[in-house]
């Protein structure tokens, strides 16, 4: 899991399958973030088949983004998420902790002419926005990179409206028999050999690989959800579980 543990009376946190100090670990995944940043769309297409623009566009739909609607997409990184959200008329900030990835997204914004998102650099653990300001919470494949996951589900509960809702689309472990062994292999030996192929960074891609290995089951990560306030909670499996679509409302 992502949560701290303590080792030595010093706390320490999961970084894939290394275990190090707290203090480190938001510098660490900012490096991988900052070297992946350029290549990160084109690797999601390779690694997922493109499967991963069907998930986010059912992601889209389960969120049902509303014109006018203020919508903090966390993790938004690249825009993928915001950039269908604002098709739809929400008002979206696109929040993200490495610059460089926000950077990456404010070009393709402009290539495709979209002028309206606001753009911001956000820790998820400590947003820097009033209680009760969005209507939704979204963040995509973001959230197991955090070092303390309930905190950053304590922010996004903080800063949704009363009935606000909260969404979460992350890689998880699949329950279908036999394809666990084949996805672990894929992910283990296959992603970061592509990731060094691709965008010349193996290193960066077993992290990744590893991170999805230690995130918390759907159950857990549902509970965990619950435990930050909000109600409602749901989660949908897709591919068996290798991906999963986490809700939950704030009453």
């Amino acid at each position: 899991m992502n949560d701290t543990t303590r080792s030595n009376a010093r706390p320490t946190t999961s970084f894939g399958y290394e275990e190090i100090p707290v203090e480190e670990k938001t510098e660490r995944v900012g490096e991988v973030f900052g070297r992946v940043a350029a290549k990160y769309d084109l690797m999601n297409d390779v690694m997922s088949g493109g499967m991963h623009r069907l998930w986010k566009d059912r992601f889209v739909r389960r969120v049902k983004p509303q014109s006018g609607e203020d919508i903090l997409d966390m993790a938004g990184g690249t825009g993928d998420i915001a950039f269908r959200l604002a098709a739809r008329g929400a008002r979206v900030t696109v929040a993200d902790i490495n610059q460089d990835m926000l950077d990456v997204g404010i070009e393709r914004a402009m290539e495709q002419g979209i002028d309206d998102l606001v753009w911001s650099r956000q820790n998820a653990e400590d947003l820097n926005f009033p209680a009760n300001t969005f209507d939704a919470y979204t963040i995509a494949f973001g959230i197991r990179n955090v070092t303390h996951i309930d905190r950053a589900l304590a922010e996004a509960h903080r800063v949704l409206k009363p009935g606000g809702r909260f969404f979460c689309l992350e890689f998880s472990t699949t329950t279908w028999p036999g394809f666990k062994q084949i996805y672990d292999a894929y992910s283990h030996r296959v992603m970061p050999k592509m990731g060094q192929l691709i965008a010349q960074d193996e290193a960066s891609y077993r992290y990744l690989a590893e991170s999805i290995r230690r995130f918390p089951t759907m159950p857990q990560f549902e509970r965990m959800i619950g435990a930050a306030g909000f109600a409602n909670t749901k989660v949908e499996a897709i591919v068996g579980g290798a991906v999963a679509i986490h809700s939950g409302w704030k009453i």
